[in-house]
């Protein structure tokens, strides 16, 4: 194949040959995708129903919890259905609106959260301004721009990306279309100026993480001064899960991105994929949830409100 125009499909990494296998494979992902879809789906709808968490740090959670479905939701669904059908196959345009949407949202999810970074930066340092720096406006206009940074970002990787001539054939060694893996069906010219876009954009992610990393240092001065230990407490309940968020996504994309092919393998490629496509959008929702008194109260009362209200379903029908 000369180029990416004789290209009609791309066939995806196959997780097992027998079929007992492969439904095993498509049982497992639909458990983590309901998974997924329940805790962010709970998340979502909590912060939305309960007015005491209309503030700006669950207005980001809420985004975070959007963003999550979305880019599990571009992936797994595609890997399912070919563990399903025993098929490997996934069509050009659906393989670049996958590379597009799973860059878009997971790239606004790393700006995202640096600026929930700067949210528990403002409100722990200066919270004495934190109703000026974080007003309603300022944090719509941050979270857009968490969005629209990642949308072009998308745009750009996703044009340059499928813009490559490919030589190497149509077998991407990944369960969905990722882009270094697509860089290796590539012509080596061409491979080179997707490389130089590569690491020009995990300098930025490296960046954002050089911010939540200066910000959470001093975020930590400023509540180990905190007399009261139920204070520092508090403090620490609400930082300590985003750090963790954020070291586990940032970490991965890095190391997916720079690894050194001398130590590159199928294995090692398909467990740094699903620790930062597939782990975060489940794992996230657990750790803010344990971690946050607050929205586990409301889970409480919308849990409880919804089982009343099917109570009293059942007995006004019966």
């Amino acid at each position: 194949m000369s180029n990416g125009s004789s290209i009609t499909h791309f066939l995806l990494l196959a997780f097992a040959d027998m079929r007992e296998l492969q439904l095993l494979h498509f049982w497992l992902f639909l458990g983590i995708y309901l998974a997924a879809l329940l805790g962010n789906g709970l998340i979502i709808t909590t912060i939305a129903c309960d007015h005491h968490l209309h503030a700006p740090m669950y207005f980001f959670l809420l985004n975070l919890a959007l963003l999550d479905l979305g880019s599990i939701s571009s992936t797994v669904p595609k890997a399912m259905a070919n563990s399903l059908w025993n098929t490997r196959a996934i069509s050009y345009p659906a393989c670049a609106a996958q590379v597009f949407l799973l860059v878009f949202l997971i790239s606004a999810e790393c700006f995202l959260l640096t600026v929930m970074a700067y949210d528990r930066y403002v409100a722990i340092c200066k919270p004495l301004h934190y109703g000026t720096l974080l007003g309603s406006k300022a944090c719509v206009h941050m979270a857009a721009a968490a969005w629209g940074c990642g949308f072009l970002y998308a745009v750009l990787h996703t044009a340059n990306t499928f813009s490559l001539p490919l030589c190497q054939g149509n077998a991407v060694d990944q369960f969905f279309c990722e882009i270094p893996q697509i860089l290796k069906l590539s012509c080596s010219d061409a491979y080179l100026r997707e490389v130089g876009v590569l690491v020009v954009s995990v300098s930025f992610v490296f960046g954002c993480f050089v911010f939540v990393v200066l910000s959470y240092g001093q975020i930590f001065r400023a509540v180990l001064r905190v007399p009261s230990e139920q204070g520092r407490h508090k403090a620490f309940s609400t930082c300590l899960p985003h750090l963790a968020v954020v070291s586990l996504f940032v970490s991965t994309a890095i190391f997916a991105s720079l690894k050194p092919p001398s130590i590159s393998s199928p294995s090692l490629d398909l467990l740094v994929a699903v620790l930062y496509s597939v782990v975060p959008p489940v794992v996230n929702p657990l750790v803010y949830s344990m971690r946050n008194h607050e929205i586990k109260d409301a889970l409480r009362k919308l849990m409880t409100a919804c089982f009343l209200e099917g109570i009293n379903y059942l007995l006004s029908s019966a």
